[in-house]
């Protein structure tokens, strides 16, 4: 399902390497901080993102990007790569899992996530309630 893009509402970051993750973390923190989620609640999204954007790093080619607005009382983050879809909804996967967790923390840690097709590959979306 395509959704609405930001337009210029958003402020966005791009990525590609991992040593960009802590100016992406930074970004992720301050932007939503402003918007108005709680140093509490920016710390959770922050999170997220770190998970996805890591996940970019470890499977893609050409890195990423991280949008970040303010809509509707909450603040909303896509962040988008040319990975593939994503898909939700999954348990988390037991302790002696390797991997697998990233996305089931993301969902864990927002109060709405959904993935959608994009000219460039992937975005996954992310809605974290100001309150």
């Amino acid at each position: 399902m395509a959704e609405t893009p930001p337009g210029e509402r958003a402020e966005s970051i791009m990525y590609r390497l991992v040593s960009d993750l802590a100016a992406v973390r930074t970004f992720v923190t301050d932007r939503s901080i402003a918007l108005g989620l709680s140093p509490a609640r920016a710390d959770l999204l922050t999170l997220a993102v770190n998970e996805l954007a890591t996940n970019t790093l470890q499977y893609t080619q050409e890195g990423g990007s991280v949008r970040l607005w303010s809509e509707s009382g909450q603040i909303v983050c896509d962040v988008e790569d040319q990975g593939p879809m994503r898909t939700f909804g999954s348990a988390m996967p037991p302790a002696e899992a390797v991997r697998g967790r990233g996305l089931a923390i993301v969902e864990m840690v927002c109060d709405h996530v959904a993935a959608f097709a994009s000219t460039r590959g992937t975005v996954v979306r992310m809605r974290l309630g100001k309150a």
